[in-house]
């Protein structure tokens, strides 16, 4: 599975998000930078979500296994 990553020129640079990722956003003054700030923004998004998820589920008994999207 891949992401779409989008880059928008604005007169500081640009700012970035993923289409299919809400919260993973942010900006950078170069195309490069604004890239490098954006895997970084998706890797933290993931690491929350899988903290708040293991939060969630506490010491309830569950089953973890890899999920693959072909697209």
């Amino acid at each position: 599975m891949a992401f779409t990553a989008v880059f928008k020129e604005v007169p500081e640079g640009y700012i970035a998000f993923v289409e299919e990722l809400a919260g993973a956003n942010t900006q950078g003054a170069t195309l490069e930078e604004a890239r490098e700030n954006l895997r970084e923004a998706v890797e933290l998004v993931l690491e929350s979500s899988r903290a708040l998820a293991r939060e969630e589920i506490g010491t309830a008994r569950v089953i973890r296994e890899p999920l693959k999207i072909a697209g």
